[in-house]
């Protein structure tokens, strides 16, 4: 067992927290019960390391068959030291290292996607994880990264995304124009979503969300740069009903991608 929180071993596991440990290593930190089980889960592969209390791990039995069918062992250590360890203020019991899993654009356009996020500047954590999240619901392909966006292994997107990360595939550090580029070589439109834009209910009854889709999304403060609206075969906004000012980021990128996916499922079954 792990008791000491000032060991190397613990201060090595706190500074993934930091994205330049993050970036010299290539692994991550992931805290709480779900996003272990998704890793465990859906990339086994990726988990390097494995840590618990005891009385974290009690609570968590499934987590038990998953570890040992992976042929991953369980360290136990105190609460002190998983204090140390973690990001969050009061741990769930139960964190793990993993590798980074990021994949190349070209490998994602490779695939024929109908569906792709692709965030261009977002800094803001949870934007970007439920981002990641709508977009693994909606059944979307990929996410890409473009620009300056912020770090998918940073501990507060890891958990805005419980796990979705580990779904679909994310790309890292990508060049906006190269990913365009790329899109339009495999047949997607790449629709922009900005408040200057088109009504988007009038785009999707003229058929605009209907074919392989692109939806580029820009920075919470101030959208998307006049360069990047010009790169987007179409720019739309959500119509506001009623009397709110605006929607926040993420909760209109899941609208948008939502009604690509109704979109695109309704001429599945037509």
């Amino acid at each position: 067992m792990l008791e000491n929180p000032r060991s190397p071993r613990v201060r090595a596991v706190a500074k993934l927290s930091k994205r330049s440990a993050r970036t010299e290593r290539g692994l991550f930190l992931l805290e709480g019960p779900q996003a272990v089980r998704e890793a465990l889960g859906y990339s086994p592969d990726a988990v390097v390391e494995l840590f618990a209390t005891s009385a974290g791990w009690d609570r968590h039995i499934d987590l038990h068959g998953a570890a040992r069918a992976n042929g991953i062992e369980v360290e136990f250590v105190t609460d002190d030291v998983l204090g140390a360890m973690a990001d969050t203020v009061t741990p769930q019991g139960v964190i793990a290292v993993a590798r980074q899993t990021p994949v190349s654009v070209a490998d994602i356009f490779a695939e024929r996607p109908r569906l792709v996020a692709i965030c261009e500047e977002i800094r803001d954590p949870g934007n970007l994880g439920t981002i990641i999240r709508a977009a693994d619901a909606a059944g979307a392909d990929a996410v890409i990264l473009t620009g300056r966006t912020v770090d998918p292994y940073n501990p507060k997107v890891v958990r805005s995304t419980t796990g979705s990360l580990f779904h679909l595939p994310i790309a890292v550090g990508a060049d906006l124009d190269d990913v365009v580029r790329r899109a339009h070589e495999a047949g997607l439109s790449i629709l922009a979503a900005d408040v200057k834009g088109d009504d988007l209910l009038a785009a999707r009854a003229e058929g605009v969300l209907s074919g392989p889709t692109g939806w580029l999304f820009g920075n919470e403060a101030h959208g998307l740069e006049d360069s990047a609206l010009e790169l987007a075969d179409h720019v739309l906004r959500l119509p506001i009903f009623g009397k709110a000012e605006s929607l926040n980021l993420a909760t209109a990128a899941s609208v948008c991608l939502y009604e690509s996916a109704f979109t695109q499922r309704a001429g599945d079954a037509g």
